[in-house]
């Protein structure tokens, strides 16, 4: 089908809500954006690897049988806990929203309001992330979606906020965007957890300004059948710092970007992911970090151990503008194949303008150590034991992108279950 026809299809079935006149100018912007540029397909070049007809199309989703309703991963963390139900925020269920130091408002609330904080910031670095690359399921994320947060933190917050996504209806396909500013000075920690809906196009957009913390860990859920796009933009500005970690294991196809722009010195952006997944798992990671001051740092660490078929695809890019001296750009992407059928495919890039800089990059692919597999065995350890081990060893790096050491325990808890279960398949 024509990438003109599957488009017009595509904006026919939602509808512009009826907002204040700041969103409404927001969102025409991003839908004419969509309108004119198209949805991706796989001759882009961003797309070869990775399958996005599950995302642009109208029909529904197949029913993605649910056995139980996932409860939060930080179920156990003390925290103040927002759920969503099939995307849909539930109020019932969520934490009080009146909080020293935070202010939040559902999407749906503030877009109404003529004078909100967030009519400077809703849809504005997804407007910006368009060049060069163009990413116009975002744009129908911020054309269309009516639910999602506006959260402002003014305070250094004990606690973290943690977004908990609640799937019952088998065939759910939402739309969340979410916008997020962390003030000069204040620092807070955002969780998200859980399966969100069979199909999920979700887009977070944080601002953080002078000598604030952003961190952010997310664990996306188990279901096989899972479809998921995620955007997360980012705008640093001078001794800022943040931190985004994920967490995906199976599903059948996951997509995570990432678009974080330093734009002030002496600030510093680590971004780290572990995926596992098995038979018809497809995930993908793309990423563009931009270094547009000096003496800035970023950290990509991307780690997939993948089996029985399971796909995994990294691309991820390190720009250095001109005048963007002093620079520390690392990446690192590895696969780890339990079999031999499984594919992993990775695209680094560093383009430099600029020339005192430390960068580098690396991509590797490989099966486990039969040396090391051989030396933990031969001190009594069972085979199947002495995998795991190995296998958390690899994810290791990714995992202490995590700042919080309980948080580290948790992901690692939960690679253990995976690890548990595929024994048993």
């Amino acid at each position: 089908m024509p990438k003109t026809n599957l488009t017009e299809q595509k904006i026919s079935s939602y509808s512009l809500p009826t907002e204040a006149s700041w969103a409404i100018k927001s969102r025409k912007s991003a839908l004419n954006w969509l309108e004119t540029t198209g949805l991706p397909n796989r001759r882009d070049e961003y797309w070869k690897n990775t399958d996005p007809s599950y995302f642009n199309t109208i029909k529904k989703p197949e029913r993605n049988k649910i056995d139980y309703v996932e409860n939060s991963i930080f179920e156990n963390i003390d925290r103040i806990n927002i759920v969503f139900e099939d995307g849909y925020f539930n109020a019932s269920k969520s934490d009080e929203l009146l909080l020293k130091g935070i202010e939040i408002d559902t999407i749906s609330v503030a877009n109404q309001k003529d004078n909100h904080w967030s009519a400077n910031y809703f849809g504005v670095l997804e407007k910006s992330s368009q060049v060069p690359v163009e990413r116009t399921l975002a744009s129908l994320n911020t054309a269309f979606a009516v639910e999602g947060l506006a959260i402002r933190i003014t305070d250094k917050i004990d606690k973290p906020i943690s977004i908990t996504y609640l799937h019952t209806n088998d065939t759910s396909d939402v739309l969340i965007h979410h916008v997020i500013k962390i003030e000069k000075n204040a620092s807070v920690t955002i969780l998200e957890s859980g399966g969100v809906a069979s199909r999920s196009n979700c887009l977070m957009e944080v601002f953080v300004c002078e000598n604030a913390e952003f961190d952010h860990v997310r664990v996306q859920g188990r279901s096989h059948e899972k479809i998921a796009v995620t955007h997360l933009f980012a705008n640093l500005l001078k001794d800022s710092s943040m931190k985004s970690f994920t967490l995906t294991v199976n599903g059948k196809s996951i997509r995570n970007e990432y678009v974080v722009d330093i734009n002030g010195e002496n600030s510093k952006a680590h971004l780290g992911g572990a995926a596992v997944g098995d038979r018809g798992f497809s995930q993908d990671d793309t990423i563009f970090v931009s270094h547009n001051n000096p003496n800035c740092e970023s950290r990509q660490v991307f780690k997939k151990v993948l089996r029985n078929g399971a796909k995994g695809v990294f691309q991820g890019k390190i720009l250095v503008k001109d005048g963007a001296q002093k620079t520390d750009g690392y990446q690192i992407s590895q696969g780890l194949m339990l079999d031999d059928d499984s594919s992993f495919l990775a695209k680094p890039e560093l383009e430099i303008y600029a020339d005192d800089v430390i960068c580098s990059h690396g991509s590797t692919c490989g099966e486990i150590d039969n040396a090391a597999l051989f030396y933990l065995t031969s001190r009594g350890i069972p085979m199947a034991e002495a995998q795991d081990m190995l296998v958390l060893a690899f994810l290791n790096d990714a995992i202490e992108e995590i700042s919080d050491e309980s948080i580290r325990t948790i992901i690692g808890s939960r690679l253990k279950d995976w690890m548990v279960k595929r024994h048993k398949s």
